[in-house]
């Protein structure tokens, strides 16, 4: 590539010598057998350049996609590897624009900017060079005309940096509300905020345009003055090239080649400024992407795997405070101390904001603890590899996350070497045999979030896929909160079947999800107060009772169990 540009350079600045020779030497000679050979030498020169130029091209889009794609999947892969604390404070849209935007002004830079600087710097020391020894007094004209451009260059620099920032930023910002208008349009149809949300969208662009508008005039200026520059020389250079040929100092071909070298100048001269443009951008969206690669991620895994593991999970001592809370926050978990025996199942149950859901998090790491620690088998969660934790433990969350693929895509996310089987099975179990019935069954894509499917749905297609992937710990964070009350009876009567083969920890609201498990551990205040069956602290915790309200019966359990021993016998 770097030689295909050097060669490109080359015959640029031949050509006006041939064409210097053709004048000076046949034309005024009135030599036509000269003529034809210095003709066909500048058609070949012509066609050569076309071809470098286009073989240059080839090397060097080939050479910046490549690289534009190797920054994207480090960018992707840096943005799995970070914490959950980092996706809570960067706003998606800030994150996307930088995955696109920002990546794209880097590669139009790498792939048009750099070459090109280089180059037109290239070119106009040679031809300011070739001119001196031409013609020393229009060489010193084209060489002045270079002060006044690095002058304005700096002055532009400063500013442009500055506002190209300030655009890409609200760029982000934008994108930012476009996606929450997207996802959240049931919420906003459903209120009736249609209008409210796009004045605010409105706002933003509107504010995104008058960014760029400033941005436009700087550089509108500046390209100006570097167009006019150029064109001021050929004006001098054409007026002291004819007096010199009329003096006799110059040849008309030299004025011809020198003019035609001067005009080769105009574009690397004009677009200095474009290119500069680019760079700034450049330089700005490569920032703004560093402040993803400098962030370290503060959850790295160990070197530890379980040969056979069995699921014993334990809690102790566990202190948690999320790591961007203010002093005045206080931590959400202190002192917890939790055993979960292998297959057996406890419930968590726990007022809302107790910590419930965070206490789960730190069994696959999604926080770490901030005090005492997680030991999975006895072996702290901690010195185990991430991908090795994370296939031991699964979890079904209360709002589930489904992809825009399709629903067998779905299922498959943490087990993609399942069987059909396998898969039907865990939809039986989840209750979530609606897939067959829709438009191409598994294979259907169920849109962004799952947006096609109604909450209890996406609760259950959730559930099926914690299911499937066969872990040895199985998460539940209120994942049943969405289903009617028939459904949640046949699902939870299938999970008893799960359960037994496995560790689970239930996030639990309802006394009839409860009934699933062995042992409840009631979370008050960021801290396990009690521990035991269900009938053991409806007898003995006023606390309990109230947090399961009317659900709170003590004939429940007989009930359920009743109902489960005449399901299976039917």
């Amino acid at each position: 590539m770097s030689a295909a540009a050097l060669l490109t350079v080359a015959t640029t600045l031949t050509i006006p010598l041939v064409t210097k020779a053709i004048i000076d030497g046949p034309i005024t000679d009135r030599d036509l057998g000269a003529l034809l050979p210095l003709g066909l030498l500048a058609l070949a020169l012509g066609v050569l350049e076309a071809f470098l130029i286009w073989v240059r091209r080839w090397a060097q889009s080939n050479a910046v996609l490549g690289l534009e794609t190797e920054i994207r999947h480090d960018l992707y892969e840096r943005l799995q590897r970070l914490p959950m604390s980092f996706h809570t404070r960067w706003e998606s849209g800030q994150l996307l624009s930088r995955a696109t935007q920002d990546l794209s002004a880097i590669r139009r830079f790498m792939g048009f900017g750099v070459l090109f600087l280089v180059l037109n710097i290239l070119q106009v020391t040679v031809v300011t060079g070739v001119l001196l020894h031409m013609y020393w007094p229009l060489g010193l004209v084209v060489a002045a005309t270079a002060l006044p451009v690095v002058w304005l260059s700096m002055r532009f620099e400063t500013r442009y940096v500055a506002v190209s920032r300030q655009v890409q930023d609200q760029q982000g910002d934008l994108a930012t509300r476009a996606e929450e208008g997207a996802v959240g349009i049931r919420v906003i149809k459903s209120f009736g905020r249609s209008e409210h949300v796009a004045e605010q969208y409105e706002a933003a662009a509107r504010t995104l345009y008058a960014t760029s508008m400033t941005k436009v005039r700087l550089t509108a200026r500046f390209w100006t003055f570097l167009e006019v520059i150029p064109n001021v020389a050929v004006v001098i250079v054409l007026a002291t090239g004819a007096i010199g040929v009329g003096k006799g100092e110059l040849t008309p071909g030299e004025l011809v080649a020198f003019i035609t070298l001067l005009l080769s100048l105009v574009w690397p001269v004009a677009s200095l400024g474009y290119i500069l443009a680019m760079g700034q951008e450049a330089m700005t969206a490569s920032a703004r992407i560093l402040e993803i690669f400098d962030t370290e991620p503060d959850i790295v895994g160990g070197t530890r795997r379980i040969a056979e593991p069995r699921g014993h999970v334990r809690f102790e001592g566990v202190d948690f405070a999320f790591p961007d809370a203010g002093p005045d926050a206080g931590p959400v978990l202190r002192g917890v101390d939790l055993e979960i025996r292998p297959g057996e199942t406890v419930a968590l149950v726990g007022a809302t904001g107790s910590g419930k859901s965070v206490l789960t998090a730190l069994i696959p790491r999604l926080y770490d603890v901030t005090g005492g620690r997680v030991s999975i088998d006895g072996v702290d969660v901690r010195e185990l590899e991430l991908d090795h934790l994370r296939s031991l433990v699964a979890t079904a969350f209360e709002e589930p996350t489904l992809f825009s693929m399709s629903a067998r895509e779905n299922l498959t996310l943490g087990r993609a070497d399942a069987t059909d089987a396998e898969v039907e099975q865990a939809l039986e179990v989840a209750q979530a045999g609606f897939v067959h019935e829709l438009p191409w069954g598994l294979d259907t894509r169920i849109g962004e979030q799952g947006m096609s499917l109604s909450g209890g749905q996406r609760q259950r297609l959730a559930l099926a896929r914690a299911v499937l992937a066969q872990p040895t710990v199985l998460v539940l964070d209120d994942t049943l909160s969405a289903l009617d009350v028939h459904t949640e009876k046949l699902v939870e009567e299938a999970l008893q079947r799960v359960l037994s083969g496995t560790t689970g920890l239930i996030v639990a609201h309802r006394a009839s999800t409860v009934m699933l498990a062995d042992r409840v551990a009631l979370l008050q205040d960021g801290r396990i107060t009690h521990v035991g069956t269900h009938r053991e602290l409806l007898a003995t915790v006023p606390a309990y009772a109230d947090l399961l309200g009317s659900d709170a019966d003590p004939d429940l359990e007989a009930v359920l169990d009743r109902a489960i021993d005449e399901e299976v016998r039917a």
